[in-house]
């Protein structure tokens, strides 16, 4: 049986300290997000599948993260800020953590452990490479944006790359097939 996410102490963006225990009977989709990376326009996609899925039972989850390029440079406030004005968006968002490196957050280290090989790894890999920059081997997280799907129960059952948006049938499909358990 895979290991449950539910007992990982995490910040919320205006601070207050909970465990994801609250989600149980949820699916949940984490994304480690950023504001100023080329992927960011995903928090459209990401609302709006919030939007048409949260009262059967989906959560989206926010976890900005400044591990790439320090492309979420601002503080929770500004964070927060910039995520109500620009894109509206109304899924939880989380305080500023680390998704790579010898800083990782126990909760990312724990859905790297649990899924290491991603959905949808493909020529936007090859994109960073060619725009000079080095990408994470694997398992660790690629870059901003990166998706992961937890099941009611807490356990990781499926990971996306970063390119792969809120409406990609993988993602929904996969969704779909949550919530129906």
């Amino acid at each position: 049986m895979a290991t449950s996410i539910y007992n990982i102490p995490v910040k919320t963006i205006d601070g207050t300290e909970i465990n994801l225990d609250q989600y149980k009977g949820k699916v949940l989709l984490l994304v480690n997000v950023a504001s100023k990376c080329g992927l960011t326009p995903q928090y459209e996609g990401l609302e709006k599948l919030y939007q048409n899925q949260k009262d059967q039972g989906l959560e989206i989850l926010g976890f900005p993260a400044n591990n790439f390029l320090e492309q979420e440079p601002g503080s929770d406030d500004e964070i927060q800020q910039f995520c109500s004005v620009t894109y509206d968006v109304h899924f939880p968002l989380f305080s500023k953590i680390s998704v790579a490196g010898a800083d990782k957050h126990p909760l990312y280290q724990a859905l790297i452990t649990a899924i290491p090989e991603r959905i949808g790894e493909g020529p936007w890999w090859k994109d960073l490479v060619d725009y000079g920059l080095t990408p994470n081997p694997k398992p660790e997280v690629l870059w901003n944006f990166e998706k992961f799907l937890i099941n009611k129960n807490g356990e990781v059952v499926a990971r996306f790359a970063p390119d792969i948006t809120a409406d990609d049938p993988r993602i929904l499909d996969a969704i779909e097939a949550e919530l129906k358990k």
